[in-house]
């Protein structure tokens, strides 16, 4: 069972944030699967992983590419690239088998928008109940600054 991290985006947007978070989990030599919850989120973010700098390649695929990518862009339940890291962007939601079978579980969520933090305390209180470690993160002067560990 491992960490479920909660990312309270205030200062960045998620198009921002997200493709840093991607290549640090590749360093580590995560696979990971972004699970969003509208196609066209997905393909605007699969457009952006392309393109968010010259100097950069950041490997990755959406549904229409196939699943045989270290980060797979998906609407979909199905944890198709056999990621040991998932990211829940836009509300979208992970069983709590699928939650106990990752060495990382990250719950990215817009501060500015109160449903998407509403929905993000809800999956907190869950995330607490269970035996997994949660912590929440929030963003402050360009940096992440831990808030609260259960």
């Amino acid at each position: 069972m491992g960490d479920i991290r909660f990312y309270h985006l205030t200062e960045r947007p998620l198009e921002d944030v997200l493709p840093v978070m991607l290549e640090r989990s590749l360093e580590r030599g995560w696979r990971v699967t972004v699970r969003g919850t509208a196609a066209e989120r997905i393909t605007a973010l699969d457009a952006r992983l392309w393109t968010y700098r010259d100097e950069s390649f950041l490997p990755h695929g959406a549904e229409r590419d196939g699943a045989d990518q270290p980060v797979w862009l998906t609407t979909s339940d199905r944890l198709a690239n056999d990621p040991n890291t998932l990211m829940l962007i836009d509300g979208a939601e992970a069983s709590d088998a699928e939650l106990a079978q990752m060495e990382t579980t990250a719950i990215l969520f817009d501060g500015h928008d109160p449903e998407a933090v509403e929905h993000a305390r809800d999956q907190w209180r869950r995330a607490t109940k269970t035996a997994q470690k949660a912590v929440y993160w929030a963003q402050e002067g360009g940096r992440w600054v831990k808030k609260a560990e259960s």
